[in-house]
């Protein structure tokens, strides 16, 4: 149950056919990217890469990269990508953590070396539970944590969305997202080659290379950055997005008035869906039927999703895309589980009456003042409606008679008296925020998330005496 046997066995029969399509026109067929993953397995082998060892990638996104990870599944070892914004000192971290055989940090060497070595198409066995990478996680309280996918995790996640989002040899992704992430790496990867289909490679999102590519593409999947810089480009019209089969978002939360905005330019619903690097693609908004802007959509065959306590409460899952834990952290796997196997996600939400999830926001993340449970993203969607507000993104800081005072940092333009007194006119008074404070822009991850640690650490003490 090697997961890159599986892949192997979906590529097209006829391997002279297109697997990346470069934007100075070039491609790689499928059976250069096949000789190519070959190549790079010997080298692997040749450095003493053996199964369940760890390599570790912090690398630019490259042709070389997509056959190194191929090439480590090949060999049965575990891969582990890292963020290329990583700092040295942060890296030290990862590698003491991980003890990997091999550590590359700029592909091109490898990749040259590759080229002396004659093609090794011998593919290690794997069980569907043994481990093919670990993901570490973005770390906004403590320390990263290795999340230890297993090559059934992959393999059960690609089956699934190949048949949600309806996706077939006929289709073409624009990938341009980085690939040190699931979202890049596996999401959009395996749709593709698991469907042998090809994909509009560009080794990072530029909104007119995007909309020079368009036409060549069926299908695109992007984080909502990627969206509001096409509506900002005026060259992304509704003739532009024809061709698209389907416009796929995911890794932050995709604001109402972007989905609006969206579908008036183009005529076309993004389709929102929710996942994490613990178990990949958890739930998706309708290929067909109603996509509701705000919902993250019902859950993936094979996933099983409940709320735990009241009727808003942290959303716990079992499936077999669920990772089996943390690298070298029994005590955190053990703590991140329920009795009954259900993994705690985190993330607060609710179900409605037709099953749809909606995501409230973190658990961290959640406000208590003056006793009362305040969700950020209520208060987020009243003041992201509000004229002015481009976005928000509600914290909770240390106060001297709540406990914790609500505030609001804004992109956008207003008084702040009037977005706080517009806001009470929809939210009781311990929701409404008792400061508004403008921003040009908010802190973001590499996938786009709004890093409200680091706004929590920014304005702790804006309410002390």
């Amino acid at each position: 149950m090697n997961l890159y046997a599986l892949i192997q066995s979906r590529f097209p029969s006829d391997r002279s056919k297109p697997c990346l399509m470069l934007p100075d026109g070039r491609a790689v067929s499928y059976a250069m990217l096949e000789q190519g993953v070959g190549r790079a397995a010997a080298k692997l082998r040749a450095d003493g890469v053996k199964p369940g060892d760890r390599v570790a990638a912090q690398v630019e996104k490259s042709v070389g990269t997509l056959m190194l990870y191929l090439a480590t599944l090949q060999v049965g070892a575990i891969y582990a990508p890292l963020n290329t914004a990583y700092t040295d000192a942060e890296l030290d971290y990862f590698i003491a953590d991980l003890e990997p055989r091999l550590t590359i940090r700029d592909i091109r060497p490898f990749a040259g070396a590759s080229h002396a070595f004659e093609p090794d198409f011998v593919i290690t066995p794997r069980e569907a539970g043994d481990t093919a990478a670990i993901i570490y996680t973005s770390g906004t309280t403590g320390r990263s944590k290795g999340a230890m996918l297993s090559h059934g995790n992959l393999a059960s996640n690609a089956e699934a969305l190949i048949q949600t989002w309806g996706y077939t040899a006929d289709d073409v992704l624009l990938h341009a997202l980085p690939i040190f992430h699931v979202h890049g790496l596996f999401i959009s990867l395996h749709c593709a080659l698991m469907t042998g289909s090809p994909m509009i490679w560009l080794a990072k999102f530029d909104d007119a290379e995007v909309i020079a590519q368009l036409p060549r593409a069926t299908v695109m999947m992007g984080v909502p950055t990627f969206y509001t810089r096409l509506l900002a480009n005026p060259d992304f019209t509704r003739e532009a997005a024809s061709h698209m089969r389907v416009f796929i978002s995911g890794s932050a939360p995709l604001l109402e008035g972007t989905f609006a905005e969206f579908e008036a330019r183009t005529g076309q619903r993004i389709l929102e869906r929710y996942g994490m690097s613990e178990a990949i693609i958890i739930t998706s908004n309708p290929l067909e039927g109603d996509r509701v802007p705000g919902s993250v959509g019902l859950p993936l065959p094979g996933v099983e999703l409940r709320i735990a306590g009241d009727e808003v409460g942290v959303i716990e899952i079992k499936g077999p895309s669920v990772f089996s834990g943390y690298w070298r952290n029994p005590e955190k796997t053990a703590e991140e589980f329920t009795p009954d196997g259900f993994f705690k996600t985190g993330d607060v939400g609710r179900r409605d009456a037709d099953g749809r999830v909606w995501i409230t926001g973190r658990a961290k993340d959640l406000i208590i003042s003056g006793g009362y449970n305040v969700y950020p993203k209520e208060i987020e969607l009243v003041l992201d409606a509000l004229p002015g507000v481009t976005e928000s993104a509600v914290i909770g800081v240390p106060h001297p008679d709540f406990g914790e005072g609500v505030v609001a940092v804004v992109i956008g333009a207003g008084v702040e008296s009037a977005l706080i007194a517009a806001a009470r006119e929809k939210l009781a008074a311990f929701k409404t925020p008792k400061r508004v404070l403008f921003v040009d822009e908010l802190p973001r991850n590499a996938m786009g998330k709004v890093q409200k640690n680091l706004l929590r650490e920014r304005y702790r003490d804006m309410f002390k005496t």
